[in-house]
Formats: C-alpha cells, structure tokens, sequence
C-alpha cells in the first residue's frame, strides 16, 4: 500500500497544513506553554524534562488543540538578534491530542488508508498515542539528534510502539529529510525518559544516555518508524520548510505500557483506538 500515489494525497497534505496555519494564527502565547526545543540531554533536562506542563499536557488536555496543546519555540527565536519573525516562522510543534480534537487530523489518523497499513501489519489492537505537527522552518529549522522513539514512549516487550510520519512537503536532504540506521531496531534502547516520584521537581528525569552513532551508518528510509530505530534529521538550511504530521501507535495486545512514561491516559483522554470498524 504506496500512500504516494493517491491522487488525493497532494490535497489532504495542503489541507492539514492550511488548518494548522489557521490554528496557529488563533493561537495566543500563554506562558506556561511557551518551551524551547533541544535535543541534547543536557539541554532536554533544563528545558523540557523540568516542564511542568511537559507531563501535564497530555492529562489535562480538555478544549480544541488550539487553547490547549504544546506550542514549542525554536530556540534560535530568542536567540538571534535584530530578526523578527511572526509565530508562524518559528514554531517547532504543536502536540500531542489532534488526533483526538482537532477534526481534520482525527480523519487523517484514522483513515482507511492508515487502519489498512496496521491490519496488514498484523496489529490487532493498536492505540494512539500521540499526535504531533512538527515544524522544520526554513533557515532557522534545528537538527533532531540521534534518538530512538521508545525512549519516550517504552512498553514491555519493547517493539510494540511505531510512528507514522507523513511528510506534507518534500523532503530533502537540505531541508532537513529523516535519516535512519538500518537494523538499529534489534539493538534495544539506551537512554529512557521517566517520571520522577509525585512531588518531586523536575517531573521527568533521564535514565541513561544515547549512544554515539557513526554518521556513515545513517541512511534515508521510510515513514514507517520502528520504536527501536535511531534515527535523526538535519538542520533545515534552506528556503523551504519541511512540515510533517506524525503520529504514534500501539500495539495494545498482551502490552504493558510503562507507567514511568511522561505520557499518561487518563479517563478524559485515554489511548483511543485505531480501528473504527
């Protein structure tokens, strides 16, 4: 199943991205959701990790995705001097519930096209994670290091999480296209991201460090992404942006999702399900 060769695909990739341009433009600033993106462990810690909303944007999520979900800035945004650029330029992300309100994106997510891949895949109970907008702005569009989803999202037995990653322009290798390491999923993880104890601050914390990966290893694949694969992308250093809409799901069959995750279902919002028939 080629999803690139729906002739439709051109128009729904023009549609979420026209949606996600007016939700942004309603969108205002509040000051709790305001987050720099960074990759490095260090920074990860200071930044994200030590966010309160960081673990409670997934729990108290309860309005449309524009008023409540995680609007990330670029850090070159407050870096960088004597350049304005308006929020549409320097957005990084916008996560982790449109799949469960935001209309257009819930259609996408479970779309017969998408509900096909996972049968022919096997899965029997998947769920969804997560949803996300990622930004890769032209210019001032950051690497993503090395990494592998599952320290993130971590189930026992690992394996059971993948995301879906739908580019909505082209990708290249100048504007910030994914790179993976083949086989690199059989190797398990070596980093997690986890909850701290209730009460204690930050409110997730680090277990581990990533590896340090051989560049040569790296090669350009699929949008299909292995929970286990590391896999990276480039700063964007040209006039084009690189905007994608990706997704996780989970095998929910005989898995345990580690209560130690940043992420959390709760009654409000739990992991639907992605199969509608």
């Amino acid at each position: 199943m080629d999803f690139m060769t729906d002739r439709d695909v051109q128009k729904e990739c023009d549609e979420l991205r026209q949606r996600m341009g007016d939700m942004v433009r309603r969108w205002t600033s509040p000051k709790h959701c305001r987050t720099t993106f960074s990759t490095n462990h260090d920074e990860q810690l200071k930044a994200q990790a030590s966010s309160k909303h960081t673990v409670q944007e997934a729990q108290t999520i309860s309005s449309p995705v524009e008023t409540r979900s995680a609007f990330s800035l670029r850090k070159e945004f407050l870096t960088t001097k004597g350049i304005h650029r308006t929020k549409t330029e320097v957005l990084n992300k916008v996560g982790h519930a449109l799949h469960a309100y935001e209309p257009l994106y819930k259609q996408v997510t479970h779309s017969p096209k998408v509900q096909g891949l996972a049968r022919k895949l096997g899965l029997v109970s998947p769920v969804i994670l997560q949803s996300m907008f990622i930004f890769k702005q032209p210019g001032i569009g950051g690497e993503v290091t090395p990494h592998q989803d599952a320290t993130f999202l971590h189930t026992e037995p690992l394996g059971r999480v993948m995301g879906l990653w739908i580019a909505l322009e082209d990708a290249t290798e100048n504007n910030g296209c994914l790179w993976f390491i083949p086989h690199s999923h059989n190797s398990g993880i070596s980093r997690r991201m986890v909850r701290t104890p209730k009460g204690t601050y930050p409110m997730t914390d680090f277990t581990g460090r990533e590896q340090t990966y051989n560049e040569q290893k790296f090669s350009r694949s699929v949008v299909l992404i292995d929970g286990e694969v590391v896999h990276r992308s480039s700063e964007n250093t040209s006039e084009d942006s690189r905007h994608v809409y990706t997704f996780h799901i989970m095998e929910s069959q005989d898995t345990r999702w580690s209560p130690e995750n940043w992420l959390q279902p709760t009654e409000e919002l739990p992991f639907p399900q992605l199969y509608t028939k």
